[in-house]
């Protein structure tokens, strides 16, 4: 493979095309991740599909170590990969690697060790406790893995082979799909089969990846590390915006789940989980996105291609504006459809999350350019403003909205917390945006 893949002159077909696999491989993840969801709602309950949102906070903070660490590793990496530093980039890649695996199993550790008090804490009740205890503590299990097929999916794409990631994530997604259904149907293992699914799902790009790069000789590959903990400090403060993001999609999750438990019960519950999970899933095409072509904003960064770099920011408005209107038309006109893979259209359930879906929708017209903005910063390693933004839209804008909308509208205060957020930090992103086009003007200009 050509240790130069990322430069090139860019075009909106070749940009594309690189982003592709990743593209896809994003919308496998989510399919894979909604498909718990629905098997556990058309096969158990929905009781136990609360519980999944339960526990869903963990899951996050999880999933945000890793995006933390392989995003701001990512940008590091592939940086000095254009500036012609490839055995630092390397020794830097085995690093993160092993840095990951150590965290994943401290998780682990505690997780198992205290995980009646976990649960309690994130606001179980006494009927859904025995279901989130059964489905946390079998992932806890598999944290590891979680983590570390995280960082291998964002590094296959700087390595140059985003279609490995793309058909270890299509595995991995059909393998989730067939072991859900034999693990919770034949073998009635319940909410435990969902859990046992998903983790089998995690391991499958963890160990092809773990094999590839110990047998790969093209752009990265595993080598002696030297333990440098600036590394690990500028990863994880380059990818905190990552971080941040994940860890306000648990706190606002868990404000959904007390919020809804307080007004509706259970049922309410559900209804926003099937909310979260769709979200996740309508959202992957952009973060595919973004993922798929941090490595080129980054390469340029390095090798200071101005020309490159403009090319490939114009080309991405474009896409993201089109990605936008497109997702939000299939909200509005599939959001009932959507509904219906999780309970019968004559159940409670149906009828919340149904009418919520039509307020929510209109968020998808401004949250791709707002992933957008929070991940090209972190690609130029300006892991600070990303930060700042990702803890602004979540922490500030959505957490503030789901406290403070249902007491002035009830459920539709519920419902327009997300669009009002994602709103106002659409016109926050513009404005960062339009001051680094000012910026880098000016420096050409000079």
């Amino acid at each position: 493979m050509d240790d130069h893949i990322l430069d090139q002159e860019w075009s909106a077909g070749s940009l594309l095309r690189f982003a592709f696999p990743t593209i896809v491989m994003m919308v496998f993840m989510g399919l894979y991740t909604i498909v718990d969801t629905i098997f556990v709602a058309q096969f158990v309950n929905t009781d136990a599909l609360s519980s999944i949102n339960i526990v869903c906070p963990i899951i996050n903070f999880t999933v945000g170590l890793g995006t933390m660490i392989a995003t701001g590793g990512n940008a590091m990496i592939s940086r000095k990969m254009g500036a012609g530093a490839h055995q630092e980039a390397k020794e830097d890649f085995t690093l993160l690697i092993i840095t990951g695996a150590v965290v994943g199993f401290l998780i682990l550790l505690g997780g198992t060790i205290w995980i009646d008090k976990i649960v309690y804490a994130l606001g179980a009740s006494d009927l859904l406790f025995p279901y989130c205890k059964d489905y946390l503590m079998v992932l806890f299990l598999f944290i590891p893995a979680n983590i570390l097929q995280t960082l291998f999916s964002n590094l296959f794409v700087t390595a140059g082979k985003p279609g490995l990631g793309f058909g270890l994530s299509v595995l991995a997604g059909v393998a989730n799909l067939i072991l859900d259904y034999i693990f919770i149907v034949p073998c009635g293992l319940g909410i435990r089969g969902a859990a046992l699914g998903t983790g089998f799902g995690y391991l499958i790009p963890t160990v092809a990846g773990l094999i590839y790069f110990a047998r790969s000789k093209g752009t990265l590959f595993f080598t002696r590390p030297k333990l440098k903990w600036a590394v690990i400090g500028e990863s994880c403060f380059n990818g905190s915006s990552e971080m941040v993001g994940q860890l306000a999609t648990a706190v606002t999750t868990y404000l959904f789940n007390r919020t809804m438990m307080s007004l509706l019960g259970e049922d309410g519950v559900a209804a926003i989980t099937i909310i979260i999970y769709a979200q996740f899933l309508l959202n992957t095409l952009y973060i595919g996105y973004s993922m798929g072509i941090a490595p080129i904003i980054g390469f340029h960064y390095g090798n200071r291609n101005d020309v490159q770099q403009k090319r490939v920011f114009s080309i991405s408005m474009w896409f993201i504006a089109a990605a936008s209107v497109l997702t939000f038309a299939v909200s509005m006109l599939g959001g009932p459809y959507i509904v219906r893979l999780f309970a019968d259209d004559t159940s409670e359930v149906y009828q919340i999350a149904a009418n919520g879906f039509t307020i929510f929708s209109y968020s998808f017209l401004f949250c791709g350019l707002n992933n957008f903005t929070s991940a090209m910063f972190t690609a130029l390693s300006n892991g600070k403003v990303s930060a700042v933004l990702s803890f602004l839209r979540t922490f500030g804008l959505l957490a503030g909205g789901i406290l403070l909308l249902p007491r002035v509208w009830g459920m539709t205060g519920v419902w327009l917390a997300v669009p009002l957020a994602e709103g106002i930090m659409f016109v926050v992103s513009v404005m960062c945006l339009g001051s680094v086009h000012i910026r880098a003007s000016t420096v050409r200009a000079k």
